[in-house]
């Protein structure tokens, strides 16, 4: 993972849907999507707002009582890895096992 790289998730159900912000050293920033694609923006905050819009959260954001409310333990979550966005494709839709 990229040191500016951070992971944002929506949910629906148990089933999580991860988008991965990168802020880049021009100060631009880009959002790998659920689909794999990467959508460019202006800056981050144009980013982080077009994430907040679509109802997403950051990670670093989420604690154990929002995740709860969202109908998950904090821990079930693990954030999609891989050395190239294609390896991070398939994981950027992820199913939680049902609760027992």
């Amino acid at each position: 993972m990229n040191d500016n790289d951070q992971w944002w998730l929506a949910t629906i159900g148990r089933t999580v849907i991860w988008a991965r912000l990168r802020v880049l050293d021009a100060g631009t920033a880009e959002v790998l999507d659920s689909d794999g694609v990467t959508q460019p923006y202006d800056s981050e905050d144009t980013a982080r707002a077009a994430l907040m819009d679509a109802e997403f959260v950051s990670l670093d954001g989420l604690d154990d009582e929002d995740a709860r409310g969202r109908g998950f333990a904090i821990d079930e979550l693990v954030p999609p890895h891989g050395d190239d966005d294609e390896l991070l494709r398939g994981q950027m839709v992820q199913k939680l096992s049902s609760r027992h």
